[in-house]
């Protein structure tokens, strides 16, 4: 059973760099999910590309507690989930790998939680510090090791898409705070965290922001941009994983926990 999961964004559709691979089809309470799994470093690990292996699905549309669920039914442990993002801050420039700490939820029309009432029940869920430490402590290690430029935090604002933001908006989630944009990270790291897996962000800036930048964005741009960072990008969040047993443990699972331990007790 892997432990190890990547969610692969736009651009990141194969990890290529796993032995051994099969593809299983695993069927969740929310749809069926294709997962491939493979071997790296003797290590078996995970993988979904977010946007299917074409980019056929929209981040709007994108199953999100099928495919967190899945990666919990086959035992995974650690997620990293990279993004394209553009960036709202001029020191995180395209081809720099930004480790966000926090997000700002601009979504508007997405299922968000496991928990909607009825039978799921109500749950709230502590997001104070939404990424797990351990595991991007494991990331900024691995990038270290490799020299590449990796910001150890940063805040991702997470807009509905499947559009680009505007430079008014652009403008505001500056003055909120936000140092990327991009369009897949919510409800992602939330549903992640309602089952208790460790779950990090590893944005790509891909390109400056509306408004910031002086061209107009084309999604054409994102890919070249990520075609040209797809090998640092794959050995940056292969290596990480290396890093995770000798990092001290978080308390990621903790919420999980004691969520079950209040549920015995109705």
């Amino acid at each position: 059973m892997p432990r190890f999961a990547i969610i692969g964004g736009t651009g990141v559709y194969d990890p290529q760099l796993l032995d051994d691979t099969r593809l299983e089809k695993i069927v969740t309470p929310y749809g069926e999910v294709a997962v491939q799994v493979g071997v790296y470093r003797g290590m078996e690990i995970a993988f979904i590309p977010r946007h299917g292996g074409d980019h056929s699905v929209p981040p709007h549309l994108i199953n999100y507690r099928a495919n967190l669920k899945a990666l919990q039914q086959v035992g995974v442990e650690n997620i990293i989930a990279t993004a394209a993002v553009g960036s709202l801050n001029i020191d995180m420039q395209p081809g720099h790998f930004v480790l966000c700490d926090q997000f700002l939820d601009f979504t508007k029309g997405r299922i968000t939680s496991y928990f909607n009432g009825g039978e799921d029940g109500v749950k709230h869920c502590d997001m104070t510090q939404p990424y797990c430490p351990a595991l991007r402590e494991a990331i900024v290690r691995s990038g270290e090791e490799k020299g590449q430029t990796v910001h150890r935090d940063g805040c991702y604002v997470c807009s509905e898409g499947p559009r680009f933001e505007t430079a008014a908006e652009v403008r505001m989630f500056r003055m909120l705070g936000g140092d990327v944009a991009g369009m897949t990270g919510v409800p992602e790291v939330c549903m992640a965290r309602e089952l208790g897996i460790c779950y990090a962000n590893v944005s790509i800036v891909t390109n400056m922001a509306a408004g910031i930048g002086t061209r107009q964005l084309t999604h054409a741009e994102v890919l070249q941009s990520m075609s040209r960072s797809i090998g640092q990008v794959r050995s940056l969040v292969m290596d990480s994983f290396t890093y995770v047993d000798a990092i001290a443990p978080c308390t990621c699972a903790l919420w999980m926990a004691a969520k079950e331990e209040t549920d015995g007790a109705q």
